[in-house]
């Protein structure tokens, strides 16, 4: 009797317990980021498999979509938006630079010195004053190499984004820089296995044509980019990387998976 009485009081004490608290972690960014439905595959975002690399309270909400640049973000109110839904004590990715940089789309372009600077010093300021914790993250490189050196096509954005750590005393997540030393370690040809390399017979649904993108990343592509983002979030005094789990097996296959879950 004495027994289950116990038993009975530990059920009621562990009800009675608050739950963890969950830490969530905002993406604000463009198509290298954002969650493809399944018809897509094997095209991937780095945002989409970053949760296979963090522990179960952490959630990642993932409000990265295609073709879209600091300008467009925030000019169609998904910034906004973002803030609205976020809580304080939330972490926010920002990473743009790939659209920013399309002078032949004035509805996107930013240049690197003025606007793409300005917009993101007020993504900076409107995320503290909402309580929120903005980390910067430089855009990942392209396959795009001169002769067999490695390239970063961003280059003038990135250094805006180091910049402005130093200014405002934002975390950076130098995603340029560790994707160039993988993207070089590959070599022009090893590096197609992280980009979308597909031949018409390979019938992906998505591309029933075949397709040759050196921007966008294949399955693996997402994961190894992930995987960086959670190493470099390892490094910040956030409680953030508390929550990066110390192996992250699903993020660093040599093989393909054959779909974005996470194992």
């Amino acid at each position: 009797m004495r027994g289950a009485l116990l038993a009975a009081a530990a059920c009621l004490a562990a009800l009675a317990a608050p739950a963890a608290a969950q830490t969530r972690l905002f993406i604000a960014s463009d198509s290298t980021a954002q969650a493809y439905a399944a018809d897509r595959y094997p095209q991937t975002g780095w945002g989409q498999m970053l949760p296979c690399g963090l522990g179960a309270d952490a959630v990642v909400v993932n409000r990265a979509i295609g073709g879209r640049s600091t300008k467009s973000f925030i000019a169609e109110g998904r910034w906004d938006t973002l803030l609205a839904e976020a809580k304080p004590g939330d972490v926010v990715l920002i990473q743009f630079g790939h659209n920013d940089s399309s002078t032949t789309k004035p509805e996107r372009y930013a240049p690197a010195a003025t606007l793409y600077r300005d917009n993101l010093l007020r993504m900076i300021w409107e995320a503290r004053g909402h309580g929120l914790v903005p980390v910067l993250v430089t855009p990942p490189v392209r396959r795009s190499f001169d002769g067999t050196r490695v390239k970063a096509d961003f280059a003038a954005y990135s250094e805006v984004m180091r910049a402005l750590v130093s200014s405002t005393s934002t975390p950076l997540l130098d995603l340029e820089a560790r994707s160039a030393e993988l993207v070089q370690r590959l070599g022009p040809e090893g590096a197609r296995k992280l980009y979308l390399h597909l031949k018409a017979e390979d019938k992906a649904p998505g591309f029933p044509k075949g397709v040759d993108d050196d921007t966008h990343f294949s399955e693996l592509g997402a994961r190894a980019m992930a995987d960086l983002i959670a190493q470099e979030l390892k490094t910040l005094k956030l409680p953030i990387a508390e929550k990066v789990l110390a192996e992250r097996p699903d993020l660093t296959r040599t093989t393909p998976l054959g779909s974005t879950a996470c194992r």
